[in-house]
């Protein structure tokens, strides 16, 4: 990016480069989509005409199989192939997080349903957070689109399970016999997913070798997840100090709770992506890494909510092992 040209935001939209081309496409896209293309002054490119046919959709580094035996073995078109269906998963985790996870929390406290929380600068700041959350969900629907025109993919993501955190918090949820314990673990996961959501994001914002629109897509999303980070955090802080002992410490494990489901390498999708391409020996290769301490998680940074705990003061109750961060 020119880091002389300064960002131009348009309210709802994440901020951009106007002189770099494929920003330039997304946040076009976007906009036309919300029939808002008179405030684009000229033509820009199509985001179809941006991809670069020979560039994978998804860092072949980052799947868990990396390095196996079986992986290795198969036909370079075919794991190019399940790269794509890799990214695919990467925006359906993206979106669900997004619809299942962080707007359950926020409209809670828009609601009312968190008695310290409340008043019209928070909920309007809260709502502005859910209309950019619906904007990150069309990049990245848009992303998948281009994706599964360009590689001529017809099955729906539909048939991939839904992601580990979602699946995850709903199974809690439904343990829930209070309703105190359903809100509070609603809004752990979402502190979670905002407080890491970053770290998720940058392992392809900065990816030099991936296609160019699915690295800007997510670099464009990530500019916004800072500040959203700071108002579930602020969240957080505040109902703790309003709750009960044991309600504190059940709001604290089921954060470490959801850090662990966030974090993960989800082999839930992994399993059907092989499946759906008919993978001699999946099963084996998934039983023989899955549990490899090395191929267990797909984040490595906690550094967000490592900071949050630390500015609560609580970093001495909880049991993680934080590695370099600082």
């Amino acid at each position: 990016m020119n880091s002389t040209c300064e960002l131009i935001e348009i309210p709802g939209f994440p901020p951009f480069d106007p002189t770099h081309p494929v920003e330039n496409a997304v946040i076009t896209r976007l906009a036309g989509n919300w029939h808002r293309r008179a405030t684009v002054k000229r033509k820009e490119p199509e985001l179809e005409d941006l991809f670069e046919i020979g560039r994978p959709d998804y860092p072949e580094r980052l799947v868990p199989f990396a390095g196996h035996p079986v992986w290795e073995g198969l036909d370079p078109a075919l794991r190019s192939r399940m790269l794509s269906w890799a990214w695919l998963a990467y925006n359906k985790h993206t979106v669900l997080a997004e619809q299942r996870v962080v707007n359950p929390a926020f409209a809670y406290v828009i609601e009312g349903e968190f008695p310290s929380l409340g008043g019209p600068a928070l909920e309007q700041s809260l709502a502005q957070a859910m209309v950019d959350e619906q904007y990150h969900t069309l990049m990245h629907l848009n992303a998948s689109t281009i994706t599964r025109q360009k590689r001529r993919i017809d099955i729906p993501d539909t048939v991939l399970p839904a992601p580990h955190i979602v699946q995850r918090l709903a199974e809690l949820r439904d343990a829930c016999s209070e309703s105190w314990e359903r809100k509070l673990t609603t809004l752990a996961f979402a502190t979670v997913s905002e407080t890491s959501i970053s770290a998720y994001l940058h392992l392809l914002s900065d990816d030099k070798d991936i296609q160019v629109i699915n690295s800007t897509t997510v670099q464009l999303h990530n500019r916004d997840e800072i500040c959203h980070s700071s108002i579930t955090g602020e969240l957080a802080k505040t109902v703790y100090e309003f709750l009960s002992k044991d309600q504190k410490r059940f709001f604290v494990e089921t954060m470490m709770t959801g850090l662990e489901a966030f974090v993960a390498n989800d082999y839930g999708t992994w399993r059907q992506i092989l499946a759906l391409h008919d993978v001699v020996g999946a099963e084996k290769m998934i039983s023989e890494v899955q549990y490899d301490a090395e191929r267990r998680n797909l984040v490595r940074d906690f550094s967000g909510l490592r900071r949050l705990l630390s500015d609560m003061d609580l970093l001495g109750q909880v049991d993680w092992d934080w590695g370099d961060v600082q």
